[in-house]
């Protein structure tokens, strides 16, 4: 599978091999002998254009992104070196052009809904309330440039997620 570029160390982008015919396509979109850990658990996540999800991290559990059906503007932010500048880039996943994306440990992770979205996300651990952490995902300090089209819709837990403070982000060394 041919691999996007990132400037974050350990995500990956894939763009599987597309078969296709007039009875539909074929993707190929995990192969355990590529990824750096085995998953536990597999989430689907639908939801309505305009929804921002995220921005979230985990200390032990890695994720595997697929869009199924819709567009996705992808945010990320390495939080595993502190310092007044952490990588942050976006990516956009569409479900017409198949693509995964692998977001290690310690890299937060959101997504903005650039239309009615189906997302299929794998995950290397089992769910875990306590290995649920988040950062604001409108914080200054990492100013990711999110596409929006007014004020995004975002969940209750989300919306008190706090801004960045080093002091908080546990250790991923």
């Amino acid at each position: 599978m041919p691999t996007d570029g990132s400037a974050i160390p350990g995500v990956l982008i894939e763009r599987p091999q597309v078969h296709g015919d007039g009875r539909g396509r074929f993707s190929e979109l995990y192969r355990a002998a590529a990824m750096p850990h085995g998953f536990a658990q597999s989430n689907h996540s639908r939801s309505a254009a305009g929804v921002l999800r995220g921005l979230h991290y985990h200390r032990r559990q890695d994720d595997l992104w697929y869009v199924v059906r819709g567009r996705a503007q992808v945010g990320l932010a390495d939080l595993r070196v502190p310092g007044p500048d952490p990588l942050v880039e976006t990516h956009v996943l569409d479900g017409e052009q198949p693509a995964t994306i692998y977001i290690p440990r310690g890299v937060a992770h959101g997504y903005l809904a650039l239309s009615e979205l189906d997302l299929i996300y794998w995950v290397t651990a089992e769910y875990d309330p306590s290995d649920e952490l988040g950062v604001a995902w409108d914080d200054p300090s990492l100013g990711i440039p999110w596409q929006l089209d007014g004020t995004p819709v975002i969940s209750d837990r989300d919306a008190v997620n706090p801004a960045l403070e080093w002091e908080r982000i546990p250790s991923f060394a």
